[in-house]
């Protein structure tokens, strides 16, 4: 399996894995101690298949002279029978368009129609935590609901992550958006 992410500043990915790590600590959940290097991100596009070379290609044509996003997260939000928590970043036309350029310009690769990360099925979102019991769901609900202010950053490059195993997601590749000036 792959995924096609959106990665963050610096800053914003930092406060995200302080969360990760809050949590940890708080033993409510072991989210970023599941994957090797795991890295905050909005996830775009996934794959059952990937011609790798071929994408990477086309990625770093595509996104060549493409802009950073403005990113702000101010909701929480858990997706049913599920136990996981994420951060909602505000959908923006701009966070949209994004999202939709890319299955435009990348549509012969989708493998997966039932993928969760089509346009007409899309949720945006940033993991916090997964996995949760009803109890633990709601303690790291209550926990992240008053952790932070709005949290505002952007959206720096794009990413591949390949599934290597259940403990070994890398990110094989990426390419910087350009700076919004």
């Amino acid at each position: 399996m792959y995924g096609v992410v959106a990665l963050f500043d610096a800053e914003t990915e930092q406060i995200i894995k302080d969360i990760w790590t809050e949590l940890r600590e708080k033993s409510i959940s072991f989210y970023a101690d599941e994957v090797v290097d795991r890295k905050p991100h909005i996830t775009l596009a996934s794959y059952h298949s990937l011609d790798k070379l071929r994408i990477i290609e086309q990625l770093d044509d595509f996104y060549e002279n493409k802009p950073e996003i403005d990113i702000s997260f101010n909701s929480i939000g858990s997706f049913l029978n599920t136990g996981i928590l994420y951060f909602s970043p505000n959908v923006t036309k701009n966070l949209i368009e994004f999202h939709e350029d890319f299955h435009i310009q990348f549509k012969h690769f989708n493998d997966n129609p039932k993928s969760i990360y089509l346009p007409e099925k899309w949720i945006p979102h940033c993991t916090l935590a997964n996995r949760l019991s009803p109890d633990k769901l709601v303690e790291a609900y209550n926990y992240c609901l008053y952790r932070n202010d709005t949290i505002v950053g952007k959206i720096r490059e794009i990413g591949i992550i390949e599934m290597v195993s259940k403990n070994n997601a890398p990110i094989i590749y990426s390419k910087s958006l350009n700076p919004i000036r």
